[in-house]
């Protein structure tokens, strides 16, 4: 909130409030006490009506003193004739008691506030009482019920307002999981199967051993490289780039073939593709690779991006065991909501004779 435009809106409410009381002592103080001017309680009247004006300025602050003060010198002033305020300016408290403080405590307000209204009404005006009685119990019901409406829907705004955080903060938990599953794991599942095959290469040249040495390590860096770009973006918030797009694709068809994959590329992607749509074109890429190196090593595997109409159409067929290839669900559940969220559709099936298949059909346009 602009600390400026906050200032203001307090000011206006303290001169809506000073306003108010000037009215109510004008109106309903002043001309009582000047009648019994020359008596003693023509020194009782302004300070009483100071108590009264003073509970109507603070009653922001201190509600419930606020309108026991308010409700207490209305009465006294209204026994000792130098009162006419038909309890306006209790009323004028009892509203913010009624729109912030809890169901019970409002209850005790209210019937200790109608006590004091009817006993002020009725000692302070003998004659005429009945009407002094309707005035004070119309103000207070009116004030209270006001009171009442407005703050149960500002805290149906808060409540509304905790819920869209509470909201915001799951979908951010879920993006994070998504993206550390996706890097990590990607990049785990790689390493472990080039390590796997590193090792069986019991008879392999020094210069082989360290090639594949090599691709460990270049992989490894590529895997923490991301994690920090990871990191970079959830510091840096909103406005960050999505994510790695298709220019990123042939590393990572690169990453699958050293991990010992059979990979057949055919990638016809248009030049203008949504960054958004880019980037859930290549988690689904990614996951469904990873999935073949963890649960289908050296499989056959056909990767084709292209579009169609207007959508971008990804499709990852293998031609390992099949039966969704071991895989847990997590990361192909997360692929599906990315999907979903750039306004796509993403499934998978097992092949009829053998295999897997993982398709995302993705907006050329991005989002809508």
């Amino acid at each position: 909130m602009n600390p400026r435009s906050s200032g203001h809106g307090a000011m206006r409410r303290s001169l809506m409030d000073a306003a108010a009381a000037s009215a109510v002592i004008g109106v309903f103080w002043l001309p009582p006490i000047i009648a019994v001017a020359g008596s003693w309680r023509s020194v009782a009247g302004p300070a009483l009506a100071a108590v009264a004006v003073a509970a109507m300025l603070l009653r922001r602050r201190l509600p419930m003193a606020a309108t026991t003060a308010a409700g207490v010198v209305t009465v006294v002033a209204s026994v000792l004739g130098i009162c006419q305020d038909p309890m306006l300016a209790t009323a004028w408290c009892l509203y913010t008691v009624a729109l912030t403080r809890a169901s019970r405590v409002r209850m005790s307000v209210l019937v200790l506030v109608g006590a004091v209204a009817v006993l002020a009404s009725v000692t302070g005006v003998p004659e005429g009482w009945g009407q002094r009685v309707v005035l004070a119990a119309a103000a207070l019901s009116v004030s209270w019920l006001l009171g009442v409406a407005v703050g149960r829907k500002a805290e149906a705004a808060r409540e509304s307002e905790r819920a869209r955080a509470v909201e915001q903060a799951v979908r951010v938990q879920l993006d994070v999981a998504r993206d550390v599953h996706d890097v990590v794991g990607h990049a785990l599942g790689v390493i472990s199967a080039e390590a796997g095959v590193t090792r069986g290469l019991a008879d392999a040249s020094e210069q082989e051993l360290r090639d594949a040495l090599a691709d460990i390590e270049n992989h490894a860096r590529s895997a923490l490289e991301d994690v920090q770009s990871l990191v970079r973006s959830l510091r840096a918030g909103p406005g960050v780039p999505p994510g790695p797009g298709l220019s990123r694709l042939p590393s990572l068809l690169a990453a699958a073939r050293a991990a010992g994959v059979l990979v057949d590329a055919r990638i016809t992607a248009p030049e203008q593709v949504d960054e958004v749509v880019e980037a859930v074109a290549f988690r689904a890429v990614q996951e469904a690779l990873s999935n073949v190196v963890r649960h289908a090593p050296g499989a056959a595997c056909t990767v084709e991006v292209h579009a169609d109409a207007d959508e971008l159409v990804v499709r990852v067929r293998d031609d390992g065991p099949g039966k969704g290839n071991g895989v847990s669900g997590f990361g192909l559940r997360g692929m599906r909501e990315r999907a979903r969220l750039a306004g796509g559709t993403a499934g998978w099936r097992d092949l009829p004779d053998r295999g897997f298949e993982v398709e995302a059909r993705l907006p050329l346009g991005g989002p809508r």
